[in-house]
C-alpha cells in the first residue's frame, strides 16, 4: 500500500493534541488536516485512509478526531460502524447522516424504501413458491434465501442451489423463475432488478446524488468503524466506487459511475487492507497504522486529567502498555480520592476502583459477559438465579436505577444507537475474573442469557419453536430453522445464543454449534461469518483451547467469498464432534455449493459420502443425478436417478431429469417416454416441456417440438429461460423473425443471460444483420469474457467480414482462456491454413503435440493445405502409429 501516515509524531512538553477529551496522535491528525485544507485538486491530495492497529490503540477514537476536523472545514460526514450488515443499510445511514446536515439523498432513499416495500414482497412471494411434490419430505425454500442473499451481494453472486432437500433441476433454473414470479407481482423490469440486485440498482444513483452534493461542500467525508467485521461485505462495494473514478489519474466512470474528487473515505479496523481487494490499487490507499501511545503522548493524557504524581504516572503507564483506552480509564480513576491506593491490585480492580456502590460494580462486571448490551441484555446479565423477580420488572428496576445510563458513561464503553460494546482491552480482564472466580456462576450466567437470545430468536420467529430445546441439545425441525437463518433478526438473535451456549459448556455445546454452522453456510456467506465469529469469540472468552483453534479456521474458511462455503463445510465435516446427521447435511449442502461453482465432480463425491452415511433418500440420489448430468457424466447419472426411481417410481422431475440424460446418450426414444410420464402426470412441468421439445426436435417433430416449448411459454410467461428455449427451437427451424423477438423478450426479463445474446446474434447472422449479430456477441462477451462459444462465432463472422486481424484477436483470446487449448489451437490452426499461414498452422499443431492431443494434431495435418509441406509431412509421418505387424509374414 502507499506510504503510511504519522510516523514523525512530535514528542515533548505542550506539544500534545487536547480537545474534547482527545490527546495524541498529532502526526496523524497533522497529515489528515493537512490533507482537507490542500483541497481535492492539489496534486498530493489523497482519498482513501485506512486506520489499523491491535484493539486498545484508539482507533475508533482517532477516526472520530477526523470526522470532528473534516466537519469544522465545512465537510459533509457520515460514520457507519458494523450496525450496518451490508451495503442498503450502509446507504440508509448515509442518507440519515446527510439529511441530519441538511443534505438529503431524495431519490436514494426513495429507492431505498422501494426496495425494503418490495424485498418484503418478494420474501411473501418465494414463501408461497415453493411447495415440494406431493408426499416428499419438506425442504427449505431456496426463493426465500435467495431474496435474503441477494440484499448483501446481489443475485449474481447466489444461483440457487443450497440446503436441505431441494430438487437442484429447481434450483438450477430458481433464479429466473423467481424472475419470472417477481416480474407478474411487480409489473417492471427495473422493481425486479432493484429486489434480486439492489447493489447494482441503488450505487449508481447514490454516486449520482453525492456529485450533486458535493459541489456544495468543499468535501464529502465517509467514515466506516469496525471495518474488520464489515469489511468483507463493502470491500467489493467501496472498490467498486472509487477504483476506476475520479479518484485517480486518468480513471473512468466505475461500475457504479463516477464519483467527485472532494469525496474523502477512511476506513478502521484491526488488520491491513486487504491484499486481495486492494493489492492492484496499492497507490489508492493511505495506510494509517497506530501503535500505543508514546510514553510522552501518555504522559500528557495523564496530566489533562491532572494526574501528575510520578509514582501514580508510572503505575499507570506499566498497567496500561500505553493503550490510549487503559490510559484513559486508569486516569479517571487516579484522579479520585483513593482511587490508586493499592498498586498490587488486578487490572479489573484499577477499572472500578473508584465506584464503591455494589450495584452498579456487580452491573459493570455482568454487563461484560455479553458481546453486545442493551437494558434487555442487561436485565438478564444481572439477573441472579435465586432472584424469583420477572424480566419485566428486572428491566423495570434497572432503568430506575439508571444503571444501563451509567455503564454508557464509562470511558470503556461505547454507545452505538442505544447498544453498548466494551473495548476489548478492558473486556477480557473481567471475563477472566468471573470465569476464574467461580466456574458455576460463569456457566449459569452464559446458560441464562444462551436462553433469553433463545426466547427473543422465538419471538422473531412469530411464535414459533427456534428448533432447540431449553436444554440447547435437540434438533426439532431442520428446513423451518435453515430457513430462518435468513432472516436478519432472528439470526442475530441465534448467533448470540451459539456464542453463549459454547461459552458455558464448549465441550458439550460444540455438537449443536456445528449444527447451527451447517444452517448458516446454507443461508448466506453473512450469516455463516456471523457464526463463525461467534465461535471463535467464544474459545477467547472461554479460554477454550480446542474452540478457539476452531473458531480460527472457521474464519479463515469464510474469508474467501469465492469459494461458497465449501472451506467452512470441509472443517465442519472434519471435526469428530460432528455427528453422522449433521456431517451428512454439511456434505449436501457442500455439494450444493460445490454444484454452484460448477466443481460438479466434487459436489457428486460429496453426495455419495452423503448417502454413505445415511441420506439413502429419493432427493439424495435425484441430487447425485443432478451432479453427474452437468458434469456431463451421463451413464453415471443414469444409474443414480434409476436408484431413485426405485425407491419412487412416482417422482416426477427425476424420470424428467433421466430423459433429458437419455436424450444427451442419443437414446431418443427412451427419453421421449420419461418426459411423457412427467408431463402426463403434470402437464403444467414447463421444464419438462421444454426438455421434451428438445428430444422432439432431436426426433425431427417439428410441430411437437414448437407446441411443447410454446406450451411452456403459456405456463411460464414472464420466465426467461422457458422464452429463450422457445426462440432456440424457433431459430433451429429457421424461424428466425419470430425467434428474434422472442430472444428480445427473455433479454428484457435477464438483461445478462449471455447464451440468449449468443443464440440472438446467430438469429440476426442469418437473416443477414451482421453489424446486429456482432454486437451480441459483443455485448454477451463483455458480460461474460470466458464465453468461449461466442469468441469462435465473432471469430467466423469476422472472417465473412473479411477481417482477418479481428478474427485472429478471437482466436488467440479463445486459447488464451481454455484450460485445455488443444480443440481451440485446432480452430486457430485451421483458420491459419484458410489464410495461407502454414507456418503458424504448423506452430499450433507442434503445440497440440505438446499437449499430447496427437489424434487432434493428425487430423489437421490432414488438411489438403499442409500437403505440399514437407514439415508437415514428416511430422505426419512421426506422428503416425506404426502398423503392427502379421506374425504370419516374412518381415
Amino acid at each position: 500500500m502507499s506510504g503510511a501516515v504519522g510516523g514523525g509524531r512530535r514528542s515533548g512538553r505542550g506539544q500534545g493534541r487536547v480537545r474534547g477529551g482527545f490527546v495524541g496522535r498529532e502526526g496523524e491528525l497533522r497529515a489528515f488536516a493537512a490533507n482537507l485544507d490542500a483541497g481535492s485538486g492539489a496534486p498530493e491530495a489523497r482519498f482513501l485512509f485506512h486506520v489499523h492497529g491491535n484493539a486498545g490503540v484508539g482507533k475508533s477514537s482517532l477516526v472520530r478526531r477526523f470526522a470532528q476536523l473534516a466537519q469544522e472545514r465545512g465537510a459533509l460526514t457520515a460514520v457507519l460502524d458494523e450496525s450496518a450488515g451490508g451495503v442498503p443499510e450502509v446507504l440508509a445511514g448515509i442518507c440519515a447522516q446527510f439529511g441530519a446536515q441538511g443534505q438529503q439523498l431524495k431519490p436514494v432513499e426513495k429507492l431505498l424504501a422501494t426496495y425494503r416495500q418490495r424485498r418484503y414482497e418478494a420474501e411473501s412471494a418465494a414463501a408461497a413458491l415453493y411447495a415440494p411434490d406431493a408426499g416428499a419430505p419438506a425442504g427449505p425454500n431456496p426463493w426465500a434465501v435467495l431474496v435474503a442473499q441477494a440484499s448483501l451481494v446481489g443475485v449474481g453472486a447466489v444461483v440457487p442451489g443450497v440446503g436441505g432437500a431441494v430438487d437442484p433441476v429447481r434450483l438450477v433454473e430458481g433464479a429466473e423463475q423467481l424472475r419470472g414470479v417477481l416480474m407478474r407481482q411487480f409489473g417492471r423490469a427495473e422493481d425486479v432488478q432493484l429486489v434480486l440486485d439492489p447493489v447494482r440498482v441503488i450505487s449508481p444513483v447514490f454516486a449520482a446524488e453525492v456529485n450533486r452534493v458535493a459541489a456544495k461542500a468543499p468535501w464529502v467525508a465517509l467514515f466506516f468503524d469496525t471495518y474488520e467485521r464489515t469489511g468483507p461485505l463493502l470491500d467489493p462495494w467501496l472498490r467498486g466506487l472509487l477504483v476506476g473514478t475520479g479518484l485517480g489519474p486518468g480513471t473512468a466512470p466505475g461500475p457504479y459511475g463516477q464519483l467527485p474528487e472532494n469525496v474523502v473515505v477512511t476506513t478502521c479496523g484491526q488488520r491491513p487492507p486487504a491484499p486481495a481487494v486492494w493489492g492492484d490499487h496499492a497507490g489508492l490507499v493511505t495506510e494509517v497504522p497506530l501503535a500505543p501511545f508514546t510514553d510522552a503522548e501518555a504522559r500528557e493524557l495523564l496530566a489533562a486529567k491532572e494526574v501528575r504524581d510520578e509514582d501514580v504516572v508510572r503505575d499507570v503507564l506499566r498497567l496500561s502498555g500505553r493503550l490510549p483506552v487503559l490510559v484513559s480509564m486508569l486516569a479517571e480513576n487516579a484522579a479520585r480520592p483513593g482511587g490508586f491506593d493499592d498498586p498490587s491490585a488486578t487490572a479489573v480492580e484499577r477499572f472500578l476502583k473508584w465506584e464503591h456502590d455494589a450495584r452498579r460494580r456487580s452491573a459493570a462486571l455482568h454487563g461484560a459477559l455479553p458481546r453486545h448490551l442493551d437494558e434487555d441484555v442487561l436485565a438478564v446479565a444481572t439477573r441472579q438465579e435465586h432472584e424469583a423477580q420477572e424480566a419485566q420488572d428486572a428491566q423495570e428496576a434497572l432503568a430506575a436505577a439508571g444503571l444501563f445510563d451509567w455503564l454508557l458513561g464509562l470511558p470503556f464503553v461505547s454507545d452505538r444507537g442505544g447498544r453498548a460494546r466494551y473495548h476489548d482491552v478492558v473486556r477480557d480482564p473481567m471475563l477472566r475474573l468471573q470465569r476464574n472466580r467461580s466456574p458455576k456462576r460463569w456457566r449459569a450466567a452464559h446458560t441464562r442469557l444462551a436462553q433469553a437470545y433463545a426466547d427473543w430468536a422465538a419471538e422473531e420467529a412469530d411464535g414459533e419453536d427456534s428448533g432447540r430445546e431449553e436444554t440447547g441439545g435437540e434438533e426439532t425441525g431442520w428446513e423451518e430453522e435453515s430457513e430462518l437463518w435468513a432472516v436478519d433478526a432472528w439470526r442475530a438473535a441465534r448467533v448470540e445464543e451459539v456464542y453463549h451456549r459454547l461459552c458455558a459448556r464448549p465441550r458439550t455445546g460444540l455438537p449443536a454449534a456445528l449444527r447451527d454452522g451447517v444452517r448458516a453456510a446454507h443461508a448466506s456467506p453473512a450469516a455463516a461469518r456471523q457464526w463463525a465469529a461467534a465461535v471463535a469469540d467464544a474459545g477467547t472468552d472461554a479460554d477454550s483451547d480446542a474452540l478457539r483453534a476452531l473458531g480460527a479456521a472457521c474464519l479463515a474458511a469464510v474469508a474467501d467469498d469465492s469459494r461458497r462455503s465449501t472451506a467452512l463445510l470441509g472443517v465442519v465435516v472434519d471435526r469428530a464432534e460432528t455427528d453422522d446427521a449433521t456431517r451428512c447435511r454439511a456434505l449436501l449442502v457442500r455439494a450444493r455449493d460445490h454444484h454452484r461453482l460448477g466443481a460438479f465432480d466434487e459436489a457428486a463425491a460429496d453426495c455419495r459420502a452423503a448417502i454413505a452415511l445415511g441420506a439413502d433418500t429419493v432427493a439424495a440420489h435425484h441430487e447425485l443425478g443432478e451432479h453427474l448430468r452437468l458434469g456431463r457424466r451421463y451413464e453415471e447419472a443414469l444409474a443414480a436417478y434409476d436408484e431413485a426411481l426405485a425407491r419412487d417410481p412416482d417422482a416426477l422431475r427425476t424420470s424428467a431429469s433421466r430423459g433429458l440424460v437419455k436424450h444427451r446418450l442419443g437414446r431418443h426414444e427412451e427419453a421421449l417416454a420419461d418426459l411423457d410420464r412427467a408431463v402426463d402426470a403434470d402437464p403444467r412441468y414447463a421444464w419438462a416441456l421444454v426438455a421434451r421439445s428438445d428430444v422432439k426436435r432431436a426426433l425431427g417433430d417439428r410441430a411437437g417440438a414448437i407446441a411443447d416449448v410454446s406450451a411452456a411459454s403459456e405456463i411460464e410467461p414472464d420466465h426467461a429461460s422457458v422464452l429463450a428455449s422457445y426462440a432456440e427451437t424457433l431459430r433451429h427451424f429457421e424461424q428466425y423473425e419470430e425467434a428474434v423477438a422472442l430472444f428480445d423478450r427473455a433479454l428484457l426479463l435477464n438483461p445478462d443471460y449471455t447464451w440468449a445474446l449468443g443464440s440472438r446474434a446467430m438469429a440476426h447472422h442469418r437473416l443477414g444483420r451482421v453489424d446486429a449479430a456482432l454486437a451480441d456477441l459483443g455485448e454477451a462477451l463483455a458480460r461474460n469474457p470466458g464465453y468461449g462459444w461466442a469468441l469462435l462465432r465473432r471469430a467466423e463472422i469476422h472472417r465473412e467480414r473479411g477481417d482477418a486481424e479481428a478474427e485472429f484477436v478471437d482466436l488467440d483470446r479463445l486459447v488464451q482462456i481454455n484450460p485445455d487449448p488443444a480443440p481451440a489451437l485446432a480452430r486457430r490452426a485451421a483458420a491459419h491454413l484458410h489464410h495461407g499461414r502454414t507456418g503458424a498452422a504448423l506452430a499450433d499443431v507442434r503445440r497440440m503435440v505438446e499437449l499430447g492431443e496427437v489424434a487432434g494434431a493428425l487430423a489437421v495435418l490432414a488438411e489438403p493445405a499442409f500437403a505440399e509441406v514437407r514439415e508437415a509431412r514428416e511430422l505426419a509421418q512421426a506422428l503416425a502409429p506404426t502398423p503392427a505387424c502379421d506374425p504370419g509374414s516374412d518381415v
